[in-house]
C-alpha cells in the first residue's frame, strides 16, 4: 500500500481566522447599528404605525442606519460564516458585493466631480425639501440643527430658506409663534450662555438683512460646505483611502481563502 502526502492539506489557518476577525467586527457593527435603527423607530413611535414612513416628506436619518446596519451585517456574517465553515459560494458572495461597493464609490467620486455643477444643485434641492420638512422629524430636525451649528450656517444659500417651512415663513397668515424666524442653530453662539435659548431665532428676519448678521449665521451651509471641503481635502482623502484599502484587504482575504479552499478541495 502506497501513501502519499499532499501539500497544504489544510485550509491556512492564518487566513481563515484573519479573516474571521475582520468580519465579527463588521457583523457586530451591522447588528448594533440595526438595533440603534429599530430603537430610534420605537422612540418616535414608527414601530406602532408603520404608515409614518410614508408620511414623511423629508430624509428620515434612521433610513440611512438601517441601510447601512443591514449591508454591513449581511456582509459580516457571509464573511465570517463563509471563512469558518469554508463555504466557497458566502466568500464569492462576500468578496463581490464588497468590490461592486468599491466600484460604485469610485463611480460616485468621478462623477461628483465631473458634474459638480449638478451634484451642488441636487445637493441644495435635497436641503431645501428637508428644510420644508423641519419639525415633521426629530431625527431630521437635530441632523440640520447639528449640520448649521457645526458650519456655522443658516438655510441651504441663505436665512431666507426658510421661508419654505410653514412655521417659519413670513406670510401674514402665518399664525406661528416662529414667524418670520430661523431655528436656534442658526443663532450666533455666545460662550456666555450657560442655558441652550431655543427662541433665539424668533422673528429676526423682521428686522432688517443688514441687522441679521448680529443675531444669526448669514451664510448658507451649501456655500459653507464649498469652503469647508478644500480645507480639509486632506482629511477626506485620508477617510476615502482608509476605506477603500479595507476594502481591498478584505477583498484579499475572501479570494486567497477561495483559492487556498478549493486547493485543498482539489487535492483531496
Amino acid at each position: 500500500m502506497h501513501y502519499y502526502r499532499y501539500e497544504n492539506a489544510e485550509v491556512s489557518f492564518c487566513y481563515k481566522y484573519l479573516m474571521f476577525s475582520y468580519n465579527i467586527i463588521f457583523w457586530l457593527a451591522g447588528a448594533a447599528f440595526i438595533a440603534i435603527g429599530f430603537w430610534a423607530w420605537s422612540e418616535k413611535g414608527v414601530l406602532l404605525d408603520l404608515t409614518q414612513v410614508t408620511r414623511l416628506h423629508g430624509f428620515d436619518p434612521v433610513w440611512l442606519v438601517l441601510l447601512v446596519g443591514a449591508i454591513t451585517f449581511i456582509l459580516g456574517f457571509a464573511g465570517c460564516v463563509g471563512a469558518l465553515r469554508e463555504n466557497i459560494c458566502l466568500l464569492k458572495f462576500f468578496s463581490g458585493v464588497i468590490g461592486l461597493i468599491f466600484f460604485l464609490e469610485l463611480t460616485a467620486a468621478v462623477l461628483a466631480f465631473v458634474f459638480q455643477d449638478n451634484v451642488r444643485e441636487w445637493i441644495n434641492d435635497f436641503f431645501l425639501a428637508n428644510v420644508k420638512a423641519y419639525r415633521e422629524d426629530i431625527d431630521l430636525q437635530n441632523l440640520i440643527d447639528s449640520l448649521q451649528k457645526l458650519n456655522h450656517c443658516c438655510g441651504a444659500k441663505e436665512p431666507d430658506d426658510w421661508n419654505l417651512n410653514v412655521y417659519f415663513n413670513c406670510t401674514n397668515n402665518n399664525p406661528s409663534r416662529e414667524r418670520c424666524g430661523v431655528p436656534f442653530s442658526c443663532c450666533l453662539s455666545d460662550p456666555a450662555d450657560s442655558v441652550l435659548n431655543t427662541q433665539c431665532g424668533y422673528d429676526v428676519r423682521k428686522h432688517l438683512k443688514g441687522d441679521w448678521i448680529n443675531y444669526i449665521y448669514i451664510k448658507g451651509c451649501i456655500p459653507a460646505l464649498e469652503e469647508w471641503l478644500p480645507r480639509n481635502l486632506y482629511i477626506v482623502a485620508g477617510v476615502f483611502i482608509i476605506i477603500s484599502l479595507l476594502q481591498m484587504m478584505g477583498i484579499f482575504l475572501a479570494r486567497t481563502l477561495i483559492v487556498d479552499i478549493e486547493k485543498v478541495k482539489f487535492n483531496y
